[in-house]
């Protein structure tokens, strides 16, 4: 029987990986089968875009991978079974022989009272339409607070600025908005900021979302109308629940080729992986890891499968892009170890890179299969001791 590869979430990390085995090995070798609870590819990235009353086009999975060769089963996972080698789904119950664990993030309330019942997020589409939904309610005048200081925190701020000028727009953040940027980054931000009638609330620690705004740890009540919680994201508990070896946060801890140090059998990518990457620094969570993670991950596996040599090179960074709406941006250049660095480019020029960085990324898993090697290996009939072809 053929050696069965079954990918969990078709994300960025998961459907990349999912299209680029399917160009590296034999399909007379392998069953490559895709699962994801959403029937359509969702452009994670652009959420922000979303909630704020842009559309996006539609891409089904099924047509994203029609010819390839891969099966897409849209279909919730429930467990994973890393002792028995299975898969529970809703209703069913699939065997593998590698499993690609690509379930993604989702996000973190940290504990926080009132996250769940006020407080709106973009983590996901369904999600990113509930805020639309809620933002088109409020009237001229009213307050839209987003809780957090990273990336997603500014571009959803900005955003929503940018579509609905009527409203007052704040941020709230437990240290500084963008305080990891370069200074020339920081200074343009903050000009962003005000262009945009932002309101900025640096070094509020919130400690409660509630019907009318949120509270922070030295009491201070800061009202709105809607409050999006932008504070930080954590992964599903799925891989926690296995017997899988994972971090605190409960991402799988990988080594150097992304295969789990505990079951050699799985892999991980994406924001379900703990991985090292330059320097030894622990990989973030986001697109700019999700797309290099599916090639080493597919590569390396396709290498173990067919005996060619496993890629195992540290990823590194190049830039950080930051939307400010639809018309300006901020593209700080980093460190491999994602440092800061003095070039950053802004204004116009850095949405046009930020827009073409976000819509390669979607090109590269709507087009699963292009821009590759066209030869596919077969697989070794008895492959390394760790890695072997398995028949059921």
């Amino acid at each position: 029987m053929k050696h069965r590869i079954v990918v969990l979430g078709a994300g960025y990390a998961g459907a990349i990986t999912a299209g680029r085995l399917a160009k590296r090995l034999h399909r007379d070798d392998v069953e490559i089968i895709l699962i994801n609870a959403d029937a359509e590819f969702v452009e994670r990235v652009r959420m922000h875009q979303l909630a704020s009353g842009q559309d996006l086009p539609a891409r089904p999975l099924r047509e994203v991978f029609a010819g390839t060769g891969v099966q897409v089963r849209i279909a919730r996972v429930t467990a994973v079974d890393v002792d028995r080698k299975t898969v529970d789904l809703t209703g069913e119950n699939i065997a593998y022989d590698t499993l690609v664990y690509a379930l993604g993030s989702t996000i973190a309330d940290y504990g926080v009272p009132g996250v769940a019942e006020h407080a709106y997020n973009v983590a996901g589409k369904q999600a990113a339409l509930r805020l639309r939904a809620r933002l088109n309610e409020l009237r001229a005048g009213e307050t839209a607070l987003i809780v957090g200081g990273g990336l997603t925190s500014i571009e959803v701020a900005a955003e929503i600025a940018e579509a609905r000028p009527d409203l007052a727009v704040a941020i709230a953040a437990r240290g500084g908005v963008g305080d990891w940027l370069d200074e020339k980054a920081q200074r343009y931000l903050r000009g962003a900021f005000e262009r945009l009638g932002i309101t900025v609330h640096e070094h509020a620690d919130v400690t409660r979302v509630t019907a009318n705004g949120v509270i922070t740890g030295a009491g201070r009540d800061i009202p709105a109308q809607m409050t999006v919680w932008t504070a930080g994201f954590t992964v599903h508990p799925i891989a926690a629940a296995t017997n899988l070896a994972v971090s605190d946060s409960g991402r799988i801890v990988v080594d150097a080729t992304l295969r789990s140090v505990s079951h050699p059998d799985v892999y991980a990518v994406g924001d379900a992986a703990h991985a090292e990457g330059v320097g030894g620094k622990p990989l973030r969570m986001g697109c700019a890891t999700a797309t290099p993670m599916a090639w080493q991950g597919a590569d390396v596996i396709a290498a173990r499968l067919t005996g060619g040599k496993v890629p195992d090179a540290p990823i590194g960074y190049a830039s950080q892009c930051i939307s400010l709406g639809r018309r300006d941006g901020i593209v700080q250049k980093v460190t491999p170890d994602d440092q800061p660095t003095s070039t950053v480019i802004t204004g116009r020029m850095g949405a046009r890179i930020k827009e073409l960085i976000c819509a390669a990324a979607a090109w590269s898993v709507v087009h699963p299969t292009m821009m590759l090697p066209s030869r596919r290996r077969h697989l070794m009939a008895t492959g390394a001791a760790e890695h072997q072809f398995v028949t059921r």
